[in-house]
């Protein structure tokens, strides 16, 4: 349940951030999957987030349990293939952590609008432990 601009009460609590999607890697992995409906190779995939085979491999194992992705393991001129895709189900809950990223973007420009600048908000302030 999202709450509404002015309501108070866990106004910025962000919901919306999924733990599943809220890690750089799997973030990196929707990402590219989105915007390639047809799916895209695994080598691909791994070139295109800078991963490697294993560090992919466990975040499409999340993603996949999480129904987020599937996983297409077939033969392509008597070669080994794997093409990854975006569910349905995964498509919807990325567009719906975009949502909420764009309510944290449009809280933080609201702050720096009317309150000055992030280095303007943090003058005077000391260090904790100092």
């Amino acid at each position: 349940m999202k709450s509404k601009p002015g309501n108070s009460e866990g106004r910025f609590a962000y919901e919306g951030l999924d733990r599943v999607i809220h890690e750089r890697a799997r973030l990196s992995v929707l990402t590219s999957l989105i915007t390639n409906p047809k799916g895209v190779s695994f080598n691909d995939l791994k070139q295109l987030c800078a991963l490697t085979d294993g560090n992919l491999s466990r975040h499409l194992s999340v993603l996949e349990e999480a129904k987020m992705v599937e996983i297409i393991r077939g033969h392509d001129r008597n070669r080994p293939q794997t093409i990854c895709r975006i569910t349905a189900s995964g498509r919807r809950r990325y567009l719906d952590y975009l949502e909420t990223l764009e309510q944290v973007v449009r809280d933080a420009a609201g702050v720096e609008k009317s309150e000055g600048t992030a280095p303007d908000l943090l003058n005077g302030l000391e260090p904790s432990g100092a």
